[in-house]
């Protein structure tokens, strides 16, 4: 029997018949969603070898795979980490995308994949919970721990940024810019417990939309998402998001190792690189992966210390524009706020 199109909400979905249904009835379904182009593929494979080997098997997995095009070859490599529990589906995004995607902004770290999760809430109104992961990590520990973390009427289930709290340069920027109340309120947003419930309870979609139309942001969806999420964000162990900017926890005790910026075990040495090759050489990318490190070149290093350097500098420069989103939007209306002793507070400044 071939493989059937199903035509499902905009998009096209591939039905594997060795996939059956009934068993998705057996087991809790704990859906995960993460976004990627054929150029990372190769990493994302990595992240499904090591979440399904650490994963229980006492649920099924719904993982689901956001993009704008992905080769038929790619697609048959991923989809072999099919099994009894394990269903993965490829959605095209440029349904989603056709009305807002010329707004979308992008940078040398980010891409307009990044912004996929922001639809999801839209996209599937049968779930009221979900994971999202970005495609550039290791997962060692059990991935339906994290699934199963209460965040009551929270939108996301977050850790804090580790390099914004590791890199002082930058940590204004989210106060200054942003309005956030402290530094460690900022959470990384490549790990997400998402309350799809709660988001389209808040219309999140239609929010974003309007702060995008708004203010154009220098770290783009993760910016939107602590602007929009202010304040109904559940912190969770940062063993679950662990960047690996320095080695300062045991790799016993930790859960996920997100290989973000500049920290790609691809491209050279970095803390917990151990755990990313030990999961890439059991995939049918290794030798490529391999290649890319091996041909990485100091040429290139070079250019990857300047575009880091740059994005900061970008962030510090946010700092102390007198036109960022703040100084725009938030404090005015902060001052309002102080109603008929506006006039004292001026004259007391």
């Amino acid at each position: 029997m071939k493989n059937k199109k199903i035509i499902k909400r905009g998009y096209v979905k591939t039905y594997n018949p060795k996939y059956k249904e009934g068993n998705m009835k057996i087991r809790k379904e704990i859906p995960i969603f993460t976004a990627t182009d054929d150029n990372y593929i190769p990493f994302l494979a990595v992240t499904l070898e090591s979440m399904l080997a650490n994963a229980s098997n006492g649920y099924n997995y719904s993982i689901k795979i956001l993009n704008t095009g992905i080769s038929e070859e790619n697609v048959k490599k991923i989809k072999k980490y099919e099994r009894q529990n394990v269903n993965i589906e490829f959605v095209d995004m440029k349904n989603s995308l056709e009305e807002i995607g010329l707004r979308l902004h992008t940078c040398i770290y980010y891409t307009q994949t990044t912004y996929y999760r922001l639809f999801i809430p839209s996209l599937y109104p049968q779930y009221d919970k979900v994971l999202y992961i970005d495609c550039d990590v290791a997962v060692t520990g059990d991935i339906s721990k994290l699934y199963n973390i209460n965040i009551g009427n929270n939108l996301v289930g977050a850790t804090t940024d580790q390099f914004v709290m590791d890199f002082p340069k930058i940590q204004a920027y989210m106060t200054r810019c942003l309005g956030l109340n402290k530094v460690s309120d900022y959470f990384n947003a490549g790990v997400l417990i998402m309350n799809l419930k709660q988001m389209r309870e808040q219309n999140f979609e239609e929010q974003f939309a309007e702060l995008l139309a708004k203010y154009k942001f220098v770290v783009q969806d993760q910016d939107y998402l602590n602007v929009i999420c202010k304040d109904k964000v559940h912190y969770i162990n940062g063993s679950w998001d662990k960047m690996p900017c320095k080695a300062d926890v045991d790799v016993s005790k930790l859960n996920l190792i997100h290989y973000n910026l500049v920290w790609k075990p691809w491209h050279a040495e970095v803390p917990y690189g151990e755990e990313f090759w030990k999961y890439a050489d059991k995939t049918e990318y290794a030798e490529l992966i391999h290649n890319i490190r091996n041909n990485y070149t100091a040429e290139q290093y070079q250019k990857d210390v300047d575009n880091f350097n740059g994005f900061m500098d970008k962030i510090v420069d946010e700092i102390y524009n007198p036109n960022n989103y703040y100084n725009m939007y938030l404090k005015p209306e902060e001052e309002g706020a102080f109603g008929q002793f506006a006039f004292a507070k001026e004259v007391m400044a």
